[in-house]
């Protein structure tokens, strides 16, 4: 059975688009982590970033307050602000078998079913 993790925040329109097609999928055990009651390592977000071929600044959300402190940051930096405020990380990731993407739009996740 296939398996997919979404880093998901409820009150994000993108995120429940993206939860909806992965719950249409038949047969795919979703996972979902509200990551901003439970978010991810700094490790964890690294790699899913790598994963997904973007650095952490493609993965910052950038309508933030916060996020505009952070626009010569280095990627270190940058990972650690997210660590520290998970608002700051874009929604929503989804993590398969076959990869990482961004949920934005919500069709990219197709790429990883």
């Amino acid at each position: 059975m296939m398996k997919a993790t979404i880093w998901h925040n409820p009150r994000c329109s993108k995120s429940r688009e993206t939860l909806a097609i992965l719950q249409a999928v038949p047969g795919l055990e979703v996972a979902i982590v509200e990551y901003l009651k439970s978010p991810p390592s700094r490790e964890k977000l690294a790699s899913l970033f790598e994963r997904a071929g973007m650095t952490p600044r493609d993965g910052l959300r950038k309508a933030q307050d916060g996020a505009k402190a952070l626009k010569d940051a280095s990627d270190d930096a940058i990972l650690d602000a997210m660590v520290a405020d998970p608002i700051l990380i874009e929604r929503p990731l989804v993590e398969t078998d076959k990869g990482v993407r961004l949920g934005r739009p919500p069709e990219l996740v197709r790429e990883i079913l």
